[in-house]
């Protein structure tokens, strides 16, 4: 256990790091493109500007994130901080959606008054920009099981490839002289904001509600602690997600009458076929002697045996 916790260390100690080295690449690359938007009248530079300052705060608040989330338990936070990553990344995807529809709204305006640009600023800036979010993103790719890192690596990503769509656009502007081109990449890498951030909205939310983790089955996590003789049923199966990769159970287990060393066994097999096929590591199992009181009443969720 303290091999693991040592290496998940090491590993948030890097990519803090990174974090902090990914800040200061994007408050340069967006000072580069305000002045370059304003200079070349091209609102898709600009647009890039805004999405890219978004990234500031986002990064800001997944560094925070990954250094509280190395915080120990304390009498009150007896879970850590684990959660702190979630929240983070579920406040990420809120602003990123707010950047998303002023993009399209800008555009738009853009689109009806379509404004001469100067695709030098574009060609050059863009390349610039190219690189620094290609090497955010590159620099964080091992992290993206990490939902907290993996909503700065879709951001970035998202990046990437507006920057690539921004060169290609100067490029056909340069040749045709077509300048509502410029307008109509605003509105795509609004979409594309908008398109990345949903994801993450939808997973981050159903953890901080504690919602069953999507990877798993209620019914093949009960067959699986049935399975280990002499369960008799299983009921009030509860299995959350503290952080990535984490996840937590609590459950009724009822069983004929043995004895303390006997059941202790018995938990010890019961917690080994959880982590074996469900990476679920850390438990609480009630033990329950067979058969229903008459005063039991309603069970939610409903008891679940073999029988079923």
């Amino acid at each position: 256990m303290s091999a693991m916790h040592h290496h998940g260390g090491v590993a948030a100690r890097t990519f803090t790091g990174r974090l902090k080295w990914s800040m200061a690449a994007t408050v340069g690359l967006v000072t580069a493109e305000f002045i370059g938007g304003l200079a070349a009248h091209s609102i898709a530079l600009i647009t890039d500007a805004v999405h890219n300052l978004t990234d500031v705060p986002t990064l800001v608040i997944s560094w925070l994130a990954a250094r509280w989330a190395e915080r120990p338990p304390t009498s009150e936070k007896t879970y850590g901080y684990h959660r702190v990553s979630v929240l983070a990344a579920f406040t990420n995807a809120l602003l990123l959606l707010l950047v998303a529809f002023f993009l399209l709204a800008e555009s738009y305006e853009r689109l009806r008054h379509p404004q001469p640009v100067h695709t030098e600023w574009m060609l050059g800036l863009g390349v610039v920009a190219l690189a620094v979010n290609g090497g955010i993103t590159l620099a964080l790719v091992r992290g993206r099981r990490d939902l907290n890192l993996r909503s700065v690596l879709v951001h970035n990503f998202g990046d990437a490839l507006s920057n690539a769509g921004i060169l290609v656009g100067a490029v056909v502007m340069r040749r045709t002289g077509i300048y509502w081109i410029d307008p109509l990449l605003g509105a795509t890498i609004g979409l594309l904001v908008l398109w990345s951030t949903v994801s993450i909205l939808r997973e981050s939310s159903h953890i901080l509600l504690e919602g069953f983790p999507r990877e798993m089955k209620l019914e093949d996590i009960a067959r699986a602690i049935l399975s280990v003789e002499p369960v008799q049923e299983v009921h009030d199966i509860h299995v959350w997600t503290l952080t990535t990769d984490l996840h937590i159970l609590s459950c009724h287990v009822r069983i004929p009458d043995l004895g303390l060393d006997a059941t202790e066994r018995l938990r010890q097999r019961i917690n080994e076929r959880l982590a074996s096929q469900f990476h679920i590591h850390h438990t609480t199992i009630q033990f329950e002697p067979v058969g229903l009181p008459a005063h039991s009443g309603l069970h939610m969720p409903a008891p679940y045996d073999s029988s079923a």
